[in-house]
């Protein structure tokens, strides 16, 4: 009896120790995933899924220096079974990579924007359009003179219906003294026949401004066009009836001298 009472006594010690145990443990909080960032000597990776089965990963790499490496695009088309590699030489590094199609012709197109070490351009643009997994590279086209106008850097790309949409802030004055005018230009880049196209969608607020500028003058010179008709207008009313009472004055003399 009493070693029935001693084991039920420790059955009893245990549970309680063992929902003790459980009070005392902190509340499990879920894992949340971190963003894998590439190992040396890779610099960038993103991953572009153009339709189910078809995959970009973009990735730049090298050691050394950053201002200089290469890209990668690495293509999967798991449902041929088929993978490809292209890769070029890179000038700067990268700062985002953006997929359209721009001549809707059904073939995605990779474009990788790279921080360029040319202080006129200040941007480089890596454009691929990939067809039977092949990849054709694509000439960007640089910034013409009218384009470059007040231009340094700053860019801001982004896709809009389909097209590739380019805005920077304008600059007055060069080097270090350039300040900004607070407007801004804005381009967009289309493809036909494999060559980009490119037009600029709205007029700059300074040359908008310049434009006002003359229109407000123009009114000004009507004006004092106007008031310098008028008076002479009045002048000619003046003369005309000083010429009269002239006229009227010598009548009356001449009929006094008759009688």
């Amino acid at each position: 009896m009493t070693n029935r009472f001693y084991l039920f006594a420790l059955l009893i010690g245990t549970v309680i120790a063992g929902c003790g145990d459980n009070e005392k443990k902190p509340a499990t909080t879920a894992s949340v995933a971190k963003k894998s960032e590439p190992m040396a000597p890779f610099r960038f990776h993103k991953l572009i899924e153009v339709s189910p089965g078809q995959s970009y990963d973009i990735l730049s790499w090298g050691r050394g220096s950053l201002d200089a490496g290469s890209f990668m695009i690495l293509h999967s088309d798991s449902s041929a079974i088929k993978y490809t590699t292209t890769t070029g030489d890179l000038d700067g590094a990268i700062v985002d990579v953006y997929n359209a199609d721009m001549d809707l012709d059904g073939n995605p197109e990779i474009l990788i924007q790279a921080k360029s070490k040319d202080t006129t351009n200040y941007t480089s643009i890596y454009a691929f359009e990939f067809s039977n997994n092949k990849a054709n590279k694509l000439d960007f086209p640089k910034l013409n003179n009218s384009q470059r106008k007040g231009y340094r850097g700053s860019d801001n790309f982004y896709i809009r219906d389909g097209k590739l949409m380019r805005e920077f802030p304008i600059f007055n004055g060069s080097g270090k003294e350039a300040k900004p005018t607070g407007a801004k230009r804005q381009l967009e880049y289309g493809l036909r026949s494999n060559e980009f196209t490119v037009k600029q969608l709205s007029k700059d607020s300074t040359d908008v401004a310049d434009k006002k500028g003359v229109a407000a003058v123009t009114p000004v010179k009507q004006n004092t066009e106007k008031k310098t008709t008028s008076t002479k207008k009045s002048e000619k009313k003046s003369k005309s009836s000083s010429s009269k009472s002239k006229k009227k004055k010598k009548h009356k003399r001449r009929h006094q001298d008759e009688e």
